[in-house]
């Protein structure tokens, strides 16, 4: 179980650290001309965890003297959203490093 556990914490700090990296590039292109942001999608993985698929937005006419599309106050959401994820995921993978290392130490 803790294995399994681990493997799924991981799968989630991977996949958010994704998401917060999509997130901070399109805060930092907020301002840049013809700037589309990505969407972010999390879907559960094959064997349990979290995958991360990350697609263009809106498409546009890819002109750059048009604005950014990007929402600010979306992403600023977004970014907290997607780092409370990775905080929990890190608590997941802290708390089965620590039944791993009392389940070796019962054993040896």
């Amino acid at each position: 179980m803790s294995i399994s556990a681990l493997n799924a914490g991981l799968s989630g700090l991977q996949s958010y650290q994704r998401a917060l990296d999509n997130s901070a590039n399109s805060i930092a292109n907020a301002s840049t001309n013809g700037f589309q942001p990505q969407e972010v999608a999390f879907q559960e993985g094959k064997n349990g965890g979290v995958t991360t698929t990350i697609s263009n937005g809106v498409e546009t006419d890819g002109s750059s003297s048009t604005a950014s599309s990007t929402d600010l106050t979306k992403e600023i959401i977004q970014s907290l959203e997607f780092k409370a994820g990775f905080d929990i995921n890190a608590k997941v993978v802290k708390t089965s490093d620590e039944i791993l290392g009392t389940i070796i130490n019962i054993k040896a």
